[in-house]
């Protein structure tokens, strides 16, 4: 197999016959070859061969060649021979959404800007484009794809089913929807990776890696569904207990349930816009205040020990680590945020008064001269985690965001594993240049599950 770049051009003409510049041919050894097999995704077409007097790698398509197999536009991209006469265009790369409030310049609603930057950093290497499920033709095996013009506009192109699916589908609850759970598998039938298959439950999460010994040094205590009378025992042990929902996210539900044993229990949670701590004199008395705000909800939450993490100015202090499989199918952290919780507040999101700093910064105030040590440990920890979550998860993952928290000890703890983590860390100026690297992680590992690496889908 060899891997190379061409300038696809467009010609007029109605045969089938592939045009190849010198280089391109020589290099493609197809020397004494009349005919090849043109592949784009799983479309294959075979078309006479000839070579062209031209410098550079260069490859012409008539209409009849490029409407058989929908190539959907002219430029640079990669060619991969695998030695048999067949050449194929690609990768093929598909980015699986969906609508919400939909407009012209933004199709996929608020995600537009991201599916567009992913998409740009493919561009003039591969065919990406966004799609929704109803885009699928799953009887003619094709997608009705929006790609991007050289002036950043949509616009629509029918191509094959994709070499590879980055699913980023945004909504938990349709993702969980018998049509949806098709859409995945027929995929997967047809021999299409695709990955980050669905959001992560918390309790999920903790199932996974309850029988994984490297991954429970670094996990807290963490209960499902917990009787009354397991919150208090928890709370007799660790003085204090975050009680948090099973699948919720940006820190909405959140309790931290504390107990001194002279003062009583106390509760911080977020109300409104406020952040709130309330004393109960009784154990039964907290426990009945939860039951008033979410009923039966609360079979849904997760009780998780509280661990005594670093601060700063008295707030504490976690991390958010964007993991991603890079071109070799290697876990790398591609970008990490320190979030600083608010004054009195029980998480450290943004919209709760957080404030977002590099790791550098929060490490070198609070372990000083050894924050560069702990960092790297913290890096090292991180990726044994996203190892230990994936050789547990039925489904392929290609990124990961991962909630840690470093304890004084320099102990590194992960409470939460999200399959579709945010972007709201590359936010930080410092931390642009992480994202664009987070970007380019993604396209790399698209390429390797295509094949268009030199790797295997397998």
């Amino acid at each position: 197999m060899s891997l190379t770049t061409c300038n696809v051009h467009f010609s007029q003409q109605s045969d089938k016959i592939v045009y190849l510049s010198r280089p391109l041919y020589q290099q493609l050894k197809l020397t004494g070859n009349k005919s090849i097999h043109l592949k784009l995704g799983k479309e294959v077409i075979t078309a006479a061969v000839r070579q062209l007097k031209r410098a550079g790698n260069h490859l012409y398509l008539s209409a009849g060649i490029r409407n058989s197999i929908r190539v959907p536009k002219s430029g640079n991209v990669y060619l991969l021979s695998n030695g048999e006469n067949e050449l194929q265009l690609g990768p093929l790369v598909g980015i699986l959404t969906d609508t919400i409030h939909p407009a012209e310049s933004y199709p996929f609603g608020s995600r537009s800007g991201f599916i567009k930057q992913v998409i740009r950093t493919g561009d003039r290497k591969a065919y990406m484009f966004g799609f929704t499920p109803s885009d699928i033709n799953w009887q003619q095996e094709t997608v009705n794809g929006y790609f991007l013009n050289a002036q950043g506009s949509w616009y629509r192109k029918v191509v094959p089913l994709p070499d590879v699916v980055y699913n980023r589908l945004p909504n938990r609850k349709a993702e969980i929807s018998p049509y949806i759970s098709s859409v995945r598998e027929r995929f997967v039938k047809k021999q299409i990776p695709i990955f980050n298959w669905s959001f992560l439950n918390k309790a999920d999460v903790y199932k996974l890696l309850d029988n994984d010994p490297e991954a429970l040094t670094h996990l807290p205590e963490s209960v499902p569904n917990p009787t009354p009378t397991k919150i208090k025992e928890m709370l007799d042990q660790h003085q204090f207990i975050y009680y948090k929902p099973g699948g919720g996210s940006l820190g909405f539900g959140i309790y931290r349930l504390t107990h001194h044993p002279k003062r009583g229990y106390f509760v911080r949670y977020r109300k409104g816009s406020q952040n709130v701590l309330a004393r109960y004199s009784s154990f039964q008395s907290m426990m009945k205040m939860l039951q008033s705000r979410h009923g039966s909800r609360l079979s849904q939450y997760v009780a998780q020990q509280g661990i005594r993490l670093i601060e700063i100015d008295r707030c504490q202090l976690d991390f958010r680590f964007h993991m991603h499989k890079n071109g070799s199918n290697q876990w790398i952290a591609a970008g990490i945020g320190a979030k600083k919780a608010g004054r009195g507040s029980v998480t450290t999101h943004v919209k709760s008064g957080g404030s977002l700093m590099t790791p550098e910064q929060a490490l070198s105030r609070t372990f000083g001269r050894e924050a560069g040590a702990i960092l790297e440990r913290a890096k090292h920890v991180a990726v044994k985690l996203s190892e230990a979550i994936e050789r547990n998860y039925p489904h392929r993952l290609g990124e990961l965001g991962l909630d840690i928290g470093i304890d004084k000890s320099g102990n590194v703890w992960m409470f939460e594993a999200n399959a579709k983590p945010g972007r709201s860390i590359f936010k930080h100026p410092s931390l642009r240049s992480e994202g664009k690297a987070s970007i380019s992680y993604l396209f790399d590992h698209c390429l390797y599950l295509s094949r268009f690496k030199g790797g295997s889908s397998q």
